[in-house]
């Protein structure tokens, strides 16, 4: 009975490395990208391994095929981490939705406050949803005061990317996260503690 085995995928871009590079000669280029010039693998092994590195294919395709002078190690590190910046910078903003309630209590309205500020700072939007039951739909008005309310604590973070509006019953407003109001609060913040810092200066002076 023949088993067959899953192979697992790996993301990862395969190198070939010092003796497994199958090419004769090769473009060379030391650990900074400058170019030492067109080599006979021979040559370029002997010239990695005299600086105690490893000769790394990184263009198989080019012609000829360029190879660097590397720490193995590290150029894989290297390359994970580009990857990852890659990542952070390409990742897909989601829309993250926080139910209200019109008559909610202080406490809950600041938990739910807490958790769209999470979402905004990790760069997602928010889709605050004030929900009626019931009877509560002839009072619209308590609504708008928690939108206004939870739009206003999170101003030095969002913007209001999409303005309230009705969808039966109900509320909804978008915003997304806005790094200038995040800084100019960042900025109004300082300046606060500054001037209360100067006051309390004065006080002290006053009063010796």
């Amino acid at each position: 009975m023949i088993k067959r085995y899953k192979r697992h995928e790996d993301n990862r871009k395969f190198y070939r490395v010092n003796e497994r590079i199958f090419a004769l000669s090769l473009r060379v280029l030391d650990s900074e990208g400058k170019q030492i010039g067109v080599l006979s693998k021979f040559e370029a092994l002997q010239e990695a391994r005299s600086q105690g590195l490893d000769l790394v294919e990184i263009a198989p395709l080019a012609k000829p095929p360029v190879a660097k002078i590397v720490d193995y190690k590290k150029f894989l590190y290297q390359e994970e981490k580009k990857k990852r910046e890659e990542k952070k910078k390409t990742k897909a903003s989601e829309t993250k939705e926080v139910r209200l309630g019109p008559f909610m209590s202080e406490n809950d309205l600041g938990v739910m406050t807490r958790r769209a500020k999470e979402f905004l700072e990790n760069g997602d939007k928010v889709r605050l949803v004030v929900f009626f039951s019931g009877r509560q739909i002839t009072h619209p008005e308590f609504g708008h005061k928690v939108l206004d309310k939870t739009i206003a604590d999170l101003s030095n973070i969002s913007k209001v990317e999409r303005d309230r509006k009705f969808e039966g019953r109900k509320l909804i407003a978008l915003l997304s996260p806005d790094k200038k109001g995040s800084g100019k609060a960042a900025q109004e913040s300082s300046t606060e503690n500054k001037n209360e810092q100067s006051e309390q200066k004065e006080n002290k002076e006053i009063s010796i």
